[in-house]
């Protein structure tokens, strides 16, 4: 019969070797990621990684504090990620304006068609009160 002892420490070497497979090939994704998004999700992946390295390693020694550590660093990296994710969407929608150099003029072959109206919202979008066409138009009171 198999002791237990030796059971856990087999155990713990084989997850020990697939953790470290898993995490080259998870640094490989951090500098090679085609897109930022990529490679945030990586990073998190290194973050579930190094808590599974911790984990191994507090059930080989028995030393429980390591599992405090690994909870306090899943609450770290939760709130690395959110900030990450933040961050790509901040500068997602900045990346969506138009640039102010750019060409804003419309050339004679993109000239609109229409009333006033139309040709108040294609040379930017102001009516007769100055404010966005169709809002308010008239006077105030």
């Amino acid at each position: 019969m198999i002791a237990p002892e030796t059971i856990i420490q087999a155990a713990c070497n084989f997850a020990l070797v697939v953790l470290g497979i898993a995490f080259f090939l998870t640094v490989y994704r951090v500098v090679k990621g085609p897109t930022l998004p990529d490679r945030v999700l990586s990073l998190d992946m290194l973050v579930g990684i190094a808590i599974g390295f911790i984990a191994v390693i507090a059930i080989r020694t028995g030393y429980t504090l390591y599992i405090d550590i690994a909870i306090s660093l899943g609450l770290v990296g939760f709130l690395a990620t959110v900030a990450f994710a933040r961050f790509i969407l901040a500068r997602g929608l900045v990346a969506e304006r138009p640039l102010e150099d750019g060409p804003v003029l419309r050339t004679e072959k993109h000239k609109v068609k229409g009333g006033k109206k139309a040709k108040a919202a294609a040379a930017g979008g102001k009516g007769k009160s100055g404010g966005p066409a169709g809002a308010g138009g008239g006077r105030r009171k």
